[in-house]
């Protein structure tokens, strides 16, 4: 059963129905509880989830689940999952999140988070795979079943970030900003922030159907719509947000979508010019990130791909920002989790600071050219095998990096690539980054060719 869906420290996702049905919620459920009863006597996890058809069933095999091994549930109902990581750190042992995040509504998932908010580990991602596989479970008496009830999350999570920005200055601007929370689980917090911050509110797609109207990973090419409403609409930047609100990408005044990268790079840029520090992200980030911080004098710290990854280096460190060119913001002062409610409202008040439209901002940052496809996993073993067929390329570079799949650098001119099996989907990830256009497509198709050759 494990073998046919995708675990990670990102969780355990896979089709419903298919890979994922409701047996396999209850079985994943049934040994995170066991593996938090055995280590701590009177255990409670928070439980949430997305708005997709399938969140509800696998809502209650999960509540099951948990709640059969002598753990009590506090269930948060439909929840970005920053809102579920930041209630964990302050009330919980653990919690549930139930979503798959950025893939298609077809998919669901699992994950798992420790009593910090932050993602479990990968050596108890394993503690867990055993526990499903030899169905080890601890099973309660009727007497000591665990205690369930339900709880109201979101308020303290705008409240949250509202105390970590200058909303007066916010509120001065009153700024009409347009949301697209693709029916799911953002609008449950980002229409209360807005509000907060005396928005103009345009809502698009903010119902909580679980009716995905655009592919829910935010890019430029699916917040076509909202850069629409945008424009139209005369808004001063539109938000974009995944189905559990831990992404968002910016769409500036006059309907300009903006790349995924420049989330991070627009909050570095903000938090650095008040405060310097260290800058934590993944080696698949833009290196447009080093140049930003090389102006305030500060270092770069760069990990594997991972929310976990960057999170827990950021800790080590003591980071003042990090995250993932995916439009994940990891703001220390709020958790360590990647939260597009924060990211909002540090794009705000980066705006709110300067006297100039966010499309004329823009042009001022570091302008490199990303490309980002995607190759059937099944076309290609391991990373062992990557680096056989683009044994040719890897003898150019600079520079070689295999800390998660291989990424090779060139120093004159700047450019790179990186190839990566993902942790979220059955693909090859391919990544290129250039001064230009050209050179970019032209890494992404020569490593396309090699692969599939």
């Amino acid at each position: 059963m494990v073998g046919r869906l995708i675990v990670s420290i990102s969780g355990v996702r896979g089709i419903v129905g298919k890979t994922l049905t409701s047996d396999v919620a209850l079985r994943w459920a049934l040994a995170y509880g066991t593996m938090l009863k055995s280590e701590k006597e009177n255990v409670t996890i928070a439980v949430g989830m997305d708005t997709r058809p399938s969140g509800k069933m696998f809502k209650c095999a999960t509540i099951a689940g948990v709640l059969s091994t002598g753990c009590n549930v506090v269930d948060l109902g439909i929840v970005p999952t920053p809102t579920l990581q930041l209630y964990i750190r302050e009330h919980t042992d653990g919690g549930i999140g139930i979503t798959a995040s950025h893939n298609p509504e077809e998919w669901n998932a699992f994950k798992f988070f420790r009593a910090n908010g932050m993602y479990v580990d990968r050596d108890r991602i394993n503690v867990l795979k055993e526990l499903v596989e030899s169905a080890s479970f601890i099973q309660a008496c009727w007497d000591d079943v665990g205690m369930y009830w339900t709880d109201e999350a979101t308020t303290m999570h705008v409240e949250r970030i509202a105390s970590l920005i200058d909303v007066n200055e916010i509120r001065r601007r009153r700024f009409k900003v347009a949301i697209d929370c693709v029916n799911s689980a953002a609008s449950t917090v980002a229409i209360p922030l807005l509000e907060r911050l005396g928005c103009d509110i345009v809502p698009l797609n903010c119902s909580l159907n679980g009716k995905f109207t655009r592919p829910p990973e935010p890019t430029p090419e699916s917040l076509q719509e909202l850069a629409i409403v945008v424009r139209n609409s005369g808004a001063d930047v539109g938000f974009g947000f995944d189905a559990d609100a831990d992404r968002v990408v910016i769409v500036a005044d006059g309907g300009i979508p903006l790349s995924e990268e420049m989330t991070l790079c627009v909050a570095t840029e903000h938090v650095l010019s008040m405060r310097s520090g260290i800058v934590v992200t993944n080696i698949s980030t833009s290196m447009a990130i080093e140049d930003i911080a090389k102006a305030y004098g500060c270092e770069v710290i760069r990990t594997p791909v991972g929310d976990l990854n960057v999170s827990a280096k950021l800790m080590e460190v003591g980071g003042v920002i990090g995250g993932e060119g995916n439009g994940g913001i990891i703001y220390p002062p709020l958790q360590y989790a990647r939260d597009g409610l924060c990211g909002m409202a540090l794009i705000l008040e980066f705006m709110a600071k300067r006297n100039e439209a966010l499309s004329q901002l823009i042009t001022k940052f570091p302008q490199y050219c990303m490309i980002k496809r995607k190759l059937e996993g099944t076309h290609v073993g391991g990373v062992g095998e990557i680096k056989r067929r683009i044994e040719c390329l890897i003898q150019t570079a600079d520079q070689v990096i295999d800390a998660d799949g291989i990424k090779l650098i060139w120093h004159a001119p700047k450019r790179w690539l990186h190839l990566r099996q993902s942790g979220t989907e059955n693909v090859i990830r391919i990544i290129a980054e250039a001064e230009d256009k050209h050179s970019a497509k032209e890494l992404c198709d020569t490593a396309e060719r090699l692969l599939i050759a």
